[in-house]
């Protein structure tokens, strides 16, 4: 079915999102890390970025459609991907509330 195959890829895309923000090896006996901390923002900013690189595909495929300069096995795919790629950043956002819930509710 094509639509696993659409939230795979997205899957795989934030996944290899967040392999980049990764810090680096720990220093050998110190315990401090290696390199510069990864930067949370611009890891949010690089995923809205996706998701609105997707939707402005799944756009410009559709205005080619009623053109009739696209196939529509296109713009599907283009939707599709569009839709994996907002629910994929929905549920990350979903999972960083409850995060940020439970921080809130431990006892200092």
């Amino acid at each position: 079915m094509t639509t696993s195959s659409f939230a795979a890829g997205a899957y795989s895309a934030v996944q290899g999102l967040g392999a980049k923000g990764l810090p680096a090896k720990a220093a050998s006996g110190a315990g401090a890390l290696g390199g510069a901390l990864p930067d949370f923002s611009a890891m949010v900013k690089q995923a809205v970025d996706g998701v609105g690189a997707a939707g402005s595909k799944a756009d410009q495929q559709v205005s080619a459609a009623v053109a009739g300069q696209a196939d529509l096995v296109n713009v599907v795919t283009a939707v599709a991907e569009s839709e994996a790629a907002i629910e994929t950043l929905v549920a990350v956002r979903d999972r960083v509330i409850a995060a940020y819930e439970e921080i809130m509710r431990m006892q200092v």
